[in-house]
């Protein structure tokens, strides 16, 4: 159902019965969206920039990512990696240890070997358009378009899931996933999208895109969009949520580790786990090592917490390794030999660790969790619903919540 509203922004230009946006339309559409924009886009560090390495990492980097987990981060990186042939003359080690938090590890291992193909085929310079830059490791149509636009001014479309339901709703369009419906989102981005001139000012284009990808992060939301305060309102359909189908249930996993902590003169070390470079999943990094479940029964956790990955949610209980039991907890780890390390405190910070292993070794106070300074607008989250296990304890935190 539609939202109440008290106030309408602008004179309605819906037409009852229309499938799309028509030339009237777009120009209005446009106008109007852009006035926002220009008052209320956030400051992020990744706006306003002239250099297209900056812009292609933060696109990776916001790629399934919320903003406020990318700003800090993405200045630490830069720090590092200043240059793309920095980051291609880069060991992969060092960029996981540098992108270890943001979680989806892959797009780190893409963007690393994407470098290094710039440098040996296109002499360390980016390419320019979609076409180009859908040739290289890790960049698919949405972040190829997203670059060409921002970064250099093409007149090309990015669709990501905001963009997707801004014009679901404005066109009163339920989601469904077919080929039809993304064919229709992608024809009305495009319309929209100006065309950039010779010896124009500025980027429209680029300007555009991230002003619809705003419009979505920020006002129309998924669940309860804030529309009295949309600038399209007067073009919607929808004016409210819109039909989207059911998501399936999240699954729920209970896991338990160890935390084993041994001293070595001042040196304090920390056993961690080296998953293998074949796994399927963040191959290469480091975490706790994992207990089965039967070892731990009837033992009380150091701590519990909450960690989801993909379409699992993972109930989390870390054990620690003191006293007599040390020997069987430690003998009770399904590892093979050689995959277990000391790894000194003092350079977990510099080591590639799961985004599980890193929260954890924070909250058990092994590891320095750092300040992270947030200048720009929060984030606006989704809400998060998730399944509570049969018997759990007021001890499960829904702000344990986060994506690997």
């Amino acid at each position: 159902m539609p939202l109440p509203l008290t106030k309408r922004p602008e004179k309605d230009l819906v037409r009852p019965g229309g499938v799309g946006l028509d030339a009237v339309q777009v120009v209005a559409f446009r106008r109007r969206l852009m006035n926002w924009y220009r008052t209320h886009a956030r400051q992020l560090p990744w706006r306003g920039v002239n250099d297209p390495y900056r812009t292609w990492l933060s696109e990776i980097m916001l790629q399934q990512t919320r903003v406020a987990a990318v700003i800090d981060r993405y200045n630490d990186f830069l720090a590092k990696f200043p240059t793309i042939v920095a980051l291609a003359l880069a060991t992969e080690a060092d960029v996981l240890a540098s992108w270890s938090g943001l979680g989806y590890y892959r797009r780190a291992r893409m963007l690393h070997r994407a470098a290094q193909f710039i440098v040996r085929e296109h002499a360390g310079k980016l390419p320019s358009t979609a076409l180009e830059l859908r040739t290289l490791p890790g960049i698919g149509e949405y972040t190829s378009a997203a670059i060409a636009s921002i970064a250099f001014g093409e007149s090309v479309a990015v669709v990501d899931g905001n963009v997707e339901r801004v014009l679901l709703r404005i066109t009163g369009r339920p989601e469904v996933a077919t080929a039809a419906a993304r064919s229709f989102v992608q024809a009305q981005a495009s319309m929209l999208v100006p065309r950039r001139r010779a010896n124009s000012e500025g980027n429209p284009p680029g300007d555009h895109n991230q002003a619809m990808m705003e419009l979505g992060a920020t006002i129309c939301l998924p669940r309860a969009p804030l529309c009295p305060q949309c600038p399209v309102y007067g073009l919607c359909k929808t004016r409210g949520e819109h039909l989207t189908p059911a998501r399936p249930p999240q699954r729920s996993q209970p896991a338990s580790y160890l935390l084993s902590l041994r001293k070595r003169g001042v040196i304090t070390e920390v056993l961690l786990e080296k998953r293998p470079d074949h796994a399927s999943l963040m191959p290469g990094m480091y975490e706790l090592p994992q207990l089965p479940e039967a070892v731990v029964e009837g033992r009380e956790p150091l701590l519990r917490l909450r960690h989801a990955i993909t379409n699992t949610n993972y109930y989390v209980r870390v054990f620690a390794a003191r006293g007599p039991r040390d020997r069987t907890l430690r003998k009770s780890v399904p590892i093979a030999e050689g995959a277990l390390h000391w790894v000194r405190t003092s350079r977990l910070g510099s080591e590639p660790l799961t985004g599980l292993a890193r929260k954890a070794l924070q909250r058990l106070d092994v590891m320095e969790v750092r300040a992270v300074r947030i200048d720009a607008q929060p984030d606006l989250p989704d809400e998060v619903h998730l399944p509570r296990p049969a018997g759990a304890a007021d001890e499960w935190n829904d702000d344990d919540f986060d994506e690997l």
